[in-house]
């Protein structure tokens, strides 16, 4: 085989693969930016205001300075709703008992009620514990919620670098190219491999 026929072979693929790149960039660099901007956007229609403390005596460093540092700010990124959902509605969640033990509380308070419904005691153990379901089911919901939010946050995040390094790709493919069309030039027509 002629060596400018399988130098040709390799530029023209090489071109292809560069193409391919700089069009995977394009896609990965679209689906970064509409992840990071609905995150942002259906965060902030929230209006969720990020507390200066999330009232846990026992956080950590970092913790404890990502509420200063966000506290009395709209919430916006995936971070600061996985930072408000895991410790904040976490740790305020975390004294409640679980929406399945809350459940199993208030059938066994509607027993009781219904078993005697002159009885106050009973009706009111049942308000209390319909309002804690209500409330870890809440807490819960929003906590699901928000780490949703992170999730494709984080995925937008990686979609973001991932079109950087494959820009690069492409630009070392063009930069082979350009070396490859430049060999092309120089090798002898009778040259063979």
């Amino acid at each position: 085989m002629k060596r400018t026929t399988f130098d040709k072979i390799v530029t023209f693929v090489g071109f292809g693969l560069g193409v391919f790149l700089l069009i995977a960039a394009g896609l990965l660099n679209w689906g970064a930016t509409f992840a990071s901007g609905t995150v942002a956007s259906q965060l902030e229609a929230q209006q969720i205001t990020i507390p200066d403390s999330n009232g846990d005596p026992k956080a950590d460093a970092a913790t404890v300075a990502f509420f200063k540092d966000n506290g009395k700010s709209v919430m916006s990124t995936g971070k600061q709703a996985q930072m408000y959902a895991d410790h904040y509605i976490g740790f305020h969640l975390s004294t409640m008992p679980t929406y399945a033990e809350a459940s199993t509380l208030a059938r066994s308070a509607a027993g009781a009620a219904a078993m005697d419904p002159t009885n106050a005691d009973a009706q009111a153990a049942l308000t209390k514990a319909n309002a804690t379901v209500e409330t870890v089911f809440k807490g819960e919901s929003l906590r699901g919620m928000l780490l949703n939010a992170y999730a494709f946050g984080t995925l937008g995040m990686i979609a973001a670098i991932a079109a950087k390094v494959t820009f690069v790709g492409a630009i070392v493919m063009f930069l082979f190219v350009f070396a490859g069309v430049r060999n092309i030039r120089r090798t002898p027509e009778d040259a063979t491999i």
